[in-house]
């Protein structure tokens, strides 16, 4: 029987962090091993890894931010599954054995994923991640992919060169892309996990929505050589809002529209030296009315 090691990133997020671990304590797989690492947390998460400390190992020190905390925690995994879990999401019952089946079942498979719930603060949900069966093109342009509901394999993992620890936001997008260049993925059309949304969500919070679109533009461009055209439009139309908000103080969505979409179109036209007929085939009337109503469900990784 394989193991599954499974990491959780944390920093001051004592208010979620129990809910995580006992998602994952409540899996009924046999074989997890389970580290919790913590970046020097001044909230009650210490208090609360010493109540589960004969179940899952853990350590807190400063680190350099998620990623870094992530990949520490994978080179001390010794299981031949990998994954890992926000400190704000959980599993849902049943997730782990359902996973590891497809691992042992299709040997051939490198990542396997499949749907999450989105859910508020309070653990309500709100949503669901706009997950689909995998298309290596369209994951240029939309991650489809939900990082909490995302498992790989330990070998492909190493074999990729593991995390870019340089990556403060898209590190999973930018893995995903890495491991399906050379692996076959496999997608569970079933939701696995929930994908919590606060205000202190790095995908929440405008200024980080800003940092991460330009960041996942600039991973799909890297490992594509292809900008794709949402992408871009979706990082100037955040940047431009942000920036008549904090002039006006107020949203002006006409105007921010049209200065995005004018820019946008200049920029693309530069990085791609053209237009890209995949961008032509992913025009359709959803794709438009989303311009012109919430862009952010379009763009969005989170």
């Amino acid at each position: 029987m394989a193991r599954i090691s499974i990491i959780t990133p944390s920093f001051n997020q004592g208010m979620y962090i129990e809910e995580t671990i006992q998602s994952v304590l409540a899996q009924d797989y046999p074989d997890i091993e389970y580290w919790v690492f913590d970046g020097g947390s001044t909230d009650n998460t210490l208090e609360i890894l010493k109540r589960y400390k004969d179940r899952l190992f853990s350590q807190s020190e400063k680190d350099s931010g998620q990623t870094a905390a992530i990949a520490k925690g994978f080179q001390k995994a010794t299981g031949d599954i990998f994954y890992w879990l926000n400190s704000d999401d959980t599993l849902l019952p049943g997730t782990i054995s359902r996973v590891m089946e497809v691992f042992e079942t299709r040997p051939e498979i490198a990542l396997a994923y499949g749907q999450a719930h989105y859910i508020d603060e309070t653990g309500q949900i709100i949503g669901r991640y706009p997950a689909e069966p995998f298309n290596f093109e369209r994951l240029a342009m939309f991650d489809f992919i939900p990082q909490p509901s995302a498992f790989f394999r330990r070998k492909a993992f190493e074999d990729i060169g593991g995390l870019d620890q340089s990556l403060s936001y898209g590190m999973d997008y930018d893995l995903w892309i890495r491991i399906t260049k050379h692996y076959p993925a496999y997608y569970l059309p079933v939701c696995l996990s929930t994908y919590r949304l606060h205000s202190a969500s790095k995908t929440v919070d405008m200024s980080q929505a800003i940092s991460n679109s330009k960041e996942i533009l600039e991973i799909a461009y890297r490992h594509y050589n292809w900008a794709p055209a949402n992408r871009v439009y979706g990082y100037w139309y955040l940047f431009i809002e942000d920036r008549i908000r904090k002039l006006s103080g107020k949203k002006v969505k006409p105007m921010a529209i049209a200065l995005a979409l004018s820019v946008a179109a200049i920029h693309y036209l530069i990085m791609n030296k053209g237009i890209r007929s995949a961008d032509i085939r992913a025009v359709s009337l959803p794709y438009i009315k989303k311009i012109a109503t919430n862009w952010n469900d379009l763009y969005k990784t989170y």
